[in-house]
């Protein structure tokens, strides 16, 4: 029976790669359980399998204490002594209990204790198995699908590969095999603790490794990868041999070497980029096959900068939906601003124009008062350019601002215009225009004072077409001031 019994156990050890002290464990386990529910007793019962015989023992232990406290679990050393000649203090003494009435729904009970504790152990083999094999490639066989979920055979154990690692492009059939990324190992997972994935970046690095020789030498380094799988795939590369033409090695003669992963990828796009330590020469690298004019570095704390195309080249640098810059940004670790040449012309215009002082302040306008100017600074009226474009009705919708405030605006506007207009007079013609930015409705006047303008330039008129004759020379009449020696 011993043979029995330990043979049973090294079979399925062998089976599920398990150690045989583990199941025999899980048997001496689950008899305890069985046990317990047969007796529904206190005591603390303990079970072990006879190495000779191969039968596991349930037995009561009690320990050997001075002052009994609890019968069930203690007893004093008189009564030990009676079991046990040798019995000492703090000592246990083991009373058998029989097995063998335990029953169907007992050994049924132990049953499933121990296949559940095999199938820990074989979770907790699993488990240390992969865990170290994240990020690696394997061959697998599609075994069965489960929803959209597919679910591989990876030899001792199954993988999965849900609907979020699978690439848009690809089906599978059954027995077909394929190449996978182990991305993670779960170990609470109820089903296969193996997560596979077809579209980790590090899919197409290790198909790279294992098409191009001088990449899995360390000539070529790959530094790094950005992807949208089933779209498109941007591979930053490095030499270390200069020598070496980094992007061309892994193009391959005529293309040969990324063909063969393209059609592994199932036509996915790949675009091989060359590395550069320098931000903006990466960046224009990531950003091919769109032609780039510059890159400005805006932030290297926050690593922001911004790349100027020609407009004919914007929408090529955006790609479509926005995959190329996005794909690039990932690619260099940098947010990417994309802007036209027209888009950054105008930019620099507009701060330009806030550079440029935008007018006079309202301080400068005498008679308007400080409560009124904060009034009209607070609705965004700062310039007396701006004051000069408002209606009266504009001004009136101000709180605070009546008829007669509006009176006083105007004519302390026109005041300040005025100005202008003596300085024009000075220099030449007393109806030159004013100077620009006079407003067009507060400063102009009202009609009565252009009936006003209009009868005094009426009166004046006569007297500018009389030609005023010359005065007479200080000297006498048609003599010369200065008399010639």
């Amino acid at each position: 029976m011993s043979s029995l019994l330990f043979q049973s156990i090294d079979q399925l050890s062998r089976e599920k790669g398990i150690e045989p002290q583990i199941i025999i464990a899980a048997v001496e386990d689950a008899i305890l359980v069985a046990a317990r529910k047969y007796y529904k007793t206190g005591e603390e019962l303990r079970s072990e399998i006879n190495r000779e015989s191969g039968v596991v023992e349930v037995f009561a232990v009690k320990k050997v204490v001075e002052n009994v406290v609890n019968p069930l679990k203690e007893m004093t050393l008189e009564e030990a002594r009676k079991v046990n000649p040798e019995a000492a203090l703090d000592s246990e003494v083991r009373f058998p209990k029989s097995t063998d009435v335990l029953g169907r729904i007992a050994a049924q009970t132990a049953k499933q204790v121990i296949f559940q504790k095999v199938r820990e152990a074989e979770r907790e083999n699993v488990y240390k198995e992969y865990i170290g094999k994240v990020g690696e490639m394997v061959h697998c066989m599609v075994k069965r699908m489960e929803g959209p979920d597919v679910i591989m055979d990876l030899g001792k154990t199954e993988g999965r590969l849900p609907r979020r690692e699978q690439s848009r492009l690809e089906s599978f059939q059954v027995a077909e095999r394929v190449r996978l990324i182990i991305v993670q190992v779960d170990k609470a997972a109820r089903g296969p603790q193996v997560i596979l994935s077809r579209a980790d970046p590090s899919l197409v690095a290790r198909l790279f490794e294992m098409e191009v020789p001088e990449i899995y030498d360390g000539t070529v380094v790959i530094r790094s990868t950005a992807r949208e799988a089933g779209e498109r795939t941007k591979i930053a590369v490095l030499s270390k041999d200069r020598d070496v033409d980094c992007v061309g090695a892994c193009v391959g003669m005529k293309g040969m070497r990324v063909q063969s992963i393209i059609r592994e990828l199932r036509g996915e796009k790949i675009d091989i980029i060359e590395y550069s330590d320098d931000p903006a020469s990466f960046a224009a690298n990531a950003l091919s096959p769109a032609k780039i004019n510059r890159v400005v570095l805006l932030d290297s704390a926050v690593k922001h900068l911004e790349v100027i195309v020609d407009d004919n080249q914007l929408s090529l640098a955006i790609g479509k939906k926005g995959q190329n810059v996005r794909l690039g940004s990932k690619l260099i670790g940098w947010r990417i601003d994309i802007k036209s040449e027209e888009e950054k012309r105008q930019e620099v215009e507009s701060q330009m124009e806030q550079l440029v002082p935008g007018g006079t302040p309202l301080q400068e306008v005498t008679g308007i008062g400080s409560k009124t100017a904060e009034k009209l600074i607070e609705r965004g009226i700062t310039t007396v350019e701006r004051l000069g474009e408002m209606t009266p009705e504009q001004l009136q919708e101000i709180p605070g601002i009546g008829p007669k405030m509006v009176e006083k605006i105007r004519l302390a506007v026109n005041n300040y215009y005025s100005q202008f207009e003596e300085g024009a007079e000075g220099a030449g013609d007393s109806r030159s225009a004013p100077p620009a930015g006079k407003p067009s409705a507060v400063a102009e006047p009202t009609d009565a004072e252009t009936a006003e303008a209009q009868a005094a330039e009426a009166a004046e008129s006569p007297k500018e077409d009389q030609k005023e004759e010359p005065a007479a020379p200080a000297g006498g009449e048609g003599e010369p001031e200065d008399k010639p020696e």
